[in-house]
């Protein structure tokens, strides 16, 4: 019986793992991810500072859904500065990541 229990807890936390938390509002999707180099065309606006759960339970989230879900909740944030851009500073830690947010043409 409790290894069963066991069994379901640990399928219930990789299934959870899977789900991506974070949406994308409509407003943001014009807000698009750039490179240091198309940086350089646009006009620094600010930086924000978003943050993810990276592990659920004891496990590890996939790596790539931490990320993709940084990215939206970057571009979400960038609308408050009245951003249209937005470009990672440093890599992702422990579900934290730094993106500055810029004006571009």
């Amino acid at each position: 019986m409790k290894v069963r229990i066991s069994i379901l807890l640990i399928g219930f936390s990789f299934f959870i793992s899977a789900c991506t938390w974070v949406e994308l509002s409509s407003e943001a999707e014009a807000v698009r991810l750039i490179s240091a180099e198309q940086a350089q065309a646009c006009k620094l606006l600010g930086k924000t500072t978003v943050m993810v759960k990276a592990t659920v339970a004891t496990f590890a989230r996939n790596e790539e859904k931490v990320r993709t879900e940084l990215e939206t909740l970057a571009r979400n944030n960038a609308l408050e500065l009245n951003g249209n851009a937005i470009k990672p500073v440093a890599a992702v830690d422990q579900g934290k990541q730094v993106f500055e947010v810029y004006q571009c043409p």
